[in-house]
């Protein structure tokens, strides 16, 4: 195992063993996304109509999806914060290992801690009355879709945790943008509900794009467009596919400096 990838394992494992000793510190990986699927499958279900009809609990959770793993941004954003404020950047930077291993273990350990609400999210779906009617070829690439763009968010955290420097300023900075792009979208309500502006908005979201292609993939209801809808919702897939490159490719090299910058000075 060459250097690189043995330093990276070790911080991932120690990313791991921090998330087991601190349970409570997984709330929005767990319990938030339960609390949702509850939430608007019991409490607003009801209320709301899927265009071409269908159950909206099936139509709620590829956007519980896109959802919880938007906001995997946080935590990832909130591992490197408390680092830099706890002195383990110092510690880690004093031992002689790659300087690329503190950032790659995070996004292993981020990656890993995906599968979590993933896992949560499948079941407490299924309770509530949801089911994957494709085949097994697309609910496999539903799932690995969601795994793509976790990765790609992870890059989202590293930026943000480069941009500001203390976990409560993550904190504050993560809600304020996470919030509003995640609720202006086709995460609760089909787009075709909302006022004008923010239609145009929610269409072009790539968290709308996500629990598009998702309900698509899964063969949900709302996965068809209307005839006069963007391209984005008519091709939802492709559509992500391009965000989760395009974050990847231009947004993981600008931060990956920016925090190794925010950490030498």
């Amino acid at each position: 195992m060459s250097e690189l990838a043995h330093s990276t394992w070790v911080i991932a494992r120690r990313g791991i063993a921090h998330m087991r000793r601190q349970p409570e510190a997984l709330a929005d990986a767990t319990i938030q996304p339960i609390m949702f699927v509850v939430l608007f499958a019991f409490v607003f279900g009801g209320a709301i109509k899927v265009p071409g009809g269908g159950s909206y609990r099936e139509f709620l959770m590829g956007g519980i999806f896109a959802q919880t793993l938007t906001f995997g941004a946080f935590g990832t954003a909130l591992a490197l914060a408390s680092d830099r404020t706890n002195g383990a950047v110092d510690r880690f930077r004093s031992l002689p290992m790659p300087r690329g291993a503190l950032l790659s273990g995070h996004a292993v350990a981020s990656l890993l801690r995906a599968t979590l609400p993933i896992a949560l999210m499948s079941i407490a779906g299924l309770i509530v009355g949801w089911r994957i009617h494709s085949n097994l070829g697309e609910a496999l690439a539903g799932y690995a879709l969601m795994f793509a763009f976790s990765f790609a968010v992870i890059w989202l955290g590293v930026l943000l945790a480069a941009t500001v420097g203390t976990p409560e300023a993550v904190q504050g900075i993560a809600f304020i943008f996470i919030f509003p792009l995640t609720f202006v979208a086709s995460t609760f309500v089909p787009t075709s509900t909302l006022p004008a502006a923010l239609q145009t908005f929610a269409e072009w979201n790539p968290v709308s794009a996500i629990a598009g292609a998702l309900r698509k993939l899964f063969d949900n209801p709302g996965a068809h467009a209307r005839p006069d809808a963007p391209w984005p919702l008519h091709h939802p897939v492709e559509y992500s596919l391009i965000w989760i490159v395009a974050i990847v490719v231009l947004c993981a090299p600008v931060a990956v400096r920016m925090y190794q910058r925010s950490i030498s000075s």
